[in-house]
């Protein structure tokens, strides 16, 4: 096992880079070309899958070198260590299943044509993420970072006929690359106060120090701020998830954003020495406001990937909102509190990688059976897709955060994380902690909503189109790894100790924290180990729900207590699809709650041969004020493109101005120069 953990990493990117090989030179031959690209993806996660439990397990840095060019001197080293192994596993137990998936998958909703691409830049997207957890400079990260960009917008823009598909991919590559234009100034600055381009060198926490590192903490924000998709740098996010393909948005939704909250925590939570009041103030702001917001805008969302994406800005608040915390008890040397804060935030990480990856790839199977991403189209999916059925209820209830399943975990640790802040840390700053556990509260709540509202309007009642009426069964290889990641968000909720137990030691890698207790009371519980009543274990629950259901099941064998079916009252009339709720209908009263928030507008027309008093069609339209891309986004749009319009009198296409253009830089140079030496 020790060779193994060596040598994991270099294998997994040769065998990555022998399955790019062998899907290119298949790309006419699409099924064998599918099936080795995907298999051969699924061994290299296992390599790296591997490499990453030895080290949490251990607790022990894996070192080595990736790439070596003897001529140019470049060396691209790599280093696991227990955090970048926990992101790694996270991305593993995803991109496994993931793949199993996809080999069904692409074979219905990817033409034959572009397999080889498909393939190819599913591979790339899944190293260069691999590359990002474990890079251990400078120069691999971003190459790395880039890589992993340019793939995703390819796969994003597999539909590229589409003019959405085209319009998403292109926002997602210039929001990406604002953030790598920032990532780019904070290191270049880092590299050239510390002298090194390694990262134990620049993220040793004591390189820089007063406004110029609050300068950088700005920076780095920005920059794996837009990968995390946090408000309000999350506008490529619902564009660019419902136009990939569904397999590949499970990978984004659940592993992609992860990239970003890793480099959160590697630079702004663990780099830069000491986190500052104010940093943790920021982080808990937008933690909150990215949770409160997603969700709410998922619950109007009538395209079912649509809404999955804006609750992964959702859960990334909630991520965010717990290293937040953790910054905050650091700043005040409450390195206690801090540790539940970043257990919280971790554990959240895993299981909203599990359950959001279940949730797509149950869209997935959806969409494929019906031909559509409306959920006002669906309705009836549960009598013919009880399988994908079953594993969408068993995802929607994780993701509601309720206990037995895997979202209770990470919410629970949070909540107590925020409570115990308001006792831990003076002065009016405590406040914060009270108001974020209330938000989160409320967010939780209206996740419940939503999913209900998602899970009832698709898979219960009647169909409402000829194609959910249709609708059949996914294959077996789309509902095998469902089932993993189904089993995955039980097993994970009912034993919670098993992850915690885990996060032992990465915790301890951490400067700063500070294991007073063990977090997990076996496998079945879990504490935060600093308060009076901190004590839970969900299996309890199982069994209060277990007792409730076999009591139930006992009621209904007694022969005078079997219900009598009878048809459903209609009110006089026929039950139909039309009468039954809709989605929208669903929402409406939280649309008028939180009328300031959304800003909706409403159209109604009605239809009319004779009389308006007697029309014979009414149609209603809404639609919710886009509040960021129309007041934060077009302005600066509007700003740059003027700029450009202005600008471009220097492009006077005459040699001679560009010639008297570079004479006088020239000048100034050598009048700048003759002035500092």
């Amino acid at each position: 096992m020790v060779g193994l953990v060596a040598v994991g990493l270099p294998a997994a990117l040769l065998i990555r880079l022998l399955t790019v090989a062998a899907t290119l030179a298949l790309a006419r031959r699409a099924r064998t070309c599918r099936w080795v690209a995907l298999v051969g993806s699924m061994l290299a996660s296992l390599l790296t899958v591997t490499v990453a439990l030895e080290v949490i397990a251990s607790g022990l840095s894996v070192e080595g070198v990736l790439v070596r060019h003897a001529a140019s001197g470049i060396v691209f080293d790599y280093a696991v260590t227990p955090l970048s192994a926990w992101f790694l596993m996270v991305l593993g137990v995803v991109a496994i299943p993931t793949a199993l998936y996809s080999a069904a998958y692409f074979s219905h909703s990817v033409v034959a044509s572009r397999i080889a691409v498909v393939g190819t830049a599913f591979n790339v997207l899944v190293g260069s993420l691999e590359a990002v957890f474990t890079a251990s400079g400078v120069v691999a990260f971003l190459c790395a970072w880039e890589v992993m960009t340019l793939a995703t917008a390819a796969l994003v823009a597999t539909e590229h006929q589409e003019r959405a598909s085209r319009r998403a991919a292109y926002l997602y590559l210039v929001m990406s690359h604002i953030g790598t234009g920032c990532l780019v100034a904070g290191f270049l600055v880092l590299a050239g106060q510390a002298g090194s381009l390694s990262f134990s060198a620049l993220l040793s926490g004591h390189v820089v120090s007063g406004p110029l590192r609050d300068g950088l903490f700005a920076l780095f924000f920005v920059g794996f701020g837009v990968k995390a998709g946090v408000i309000p740098l999350h506008v490529w996010l619902p564009e660019a998830h419902p136009a990939a393909p569904s397999s590949v948005s499970a990978l984004m939704s659940a592993v992609l954003i992860t990239a970003g909250i890793y480099g959160l925590y590697r630079v702004c939570g663990f780099g830069l020495g000491v986190p500052d009041q104010n940093w943790a103030l920021a982080l808990m702001a937008v933690g909150m406001l990215s949770a409160i917001l997603g969700v709410l805008y998922a619950l109007t969302q009538t395209d079912l990937k649509r809404l999955l994406a804006y609750s992964t800005i959702e859960n990334s608040g909630i991520i965010v909102l717990g290293l937040g915390a953790a910054m905050m008890a650091l700043a005040h040397d409450q390195r206690a509190l801090a540790t539940v804060a970043v257990a919280a935030s971790l554990t959240h990480v895993l299981n909203h990688a599990i359950f959001k990856g279940l949730l797509f790839l149950g869209a997935g199977s959806v969409v494929m059976a019906t031909g559509t991403r409306q959920i006002e189209q669906f309705g009836g999916l549960l009598r013919r897709m009880p399988w994908t059925g079953l594993f969408f209820l068993i995802g929607a209830l994780s993701i509601s955060g309720l206990p037995l399943l895997n979202g209770f975990p990470g919410e629970w640790l949070t909540f107590q994380a925020l409570l115990l802040g308001f006792t831990a840390t003076p002065g009016l700053v405590r406040l914060n902690f009270p108001l974020a556990g209330a938000m989160l509260a409320l967010t939780s709540a209206l996740a419940a909503a939503c999913f209900v509202r998602a899970f009832g309007i698709s898979f219960l009642a009647l169909p409402r189109s000829p194609a959910a009426g249709s609708a059949h069964e996914s294959p077996l290889l789309m509902l095998v790894p469902q089932a993993w990641l189904a089993t995955l968000c039980v097993g994970l909720g009912l034993v919670p100790g098993v992850a915690l137990r885990a996060l032992e030691g990465v915790i301890v890698s951490l400067p700063g924290l500070q294991l007073t207790s063990p977090m997990a009371e076996g496998a079945w519980g879990m504490a935060s180990g600093i308060g009076s009543f901190d004590h839970v274990v969900p299996g309890i629950f199982g069994v209060a729900v277990l007792s409730a259901l076999a009591f139930a099941a006992l009621l209904t064998v007694r022969r005078e207590a079997v219900a009598r079916r009878v048809p459903t009252w209609a009110c006089g009339g026929d039950l139909t699809a039309r009468t039954e709720y809709t989605a929208t209908a669903f929402s409406k009263p939280l649309l008028m709650i939180f009328r300031a928030v959304y800003r909706p507008r409403r159209q109604v027309d009605s239809l009319a041969d004779v009389s308006p008093y007697f029309p014979q069609e009414v149609r209603y339209r809404t639609e919710i004020e886009p509040t960021f891309e129309r007041y934060m986004y077009a302005p600066l749009v509007r700003l740059v493109l003027g700029s450009a319009r202005g600008m471009r009198v220097l492009q006077a296409g005459s040699l001679h101005t560009y010639l008297a253009y570079v004479l006088v830089l020239a000048v100034i140079l050598l009048i700048w120069l003759g002035g500092t030496t």
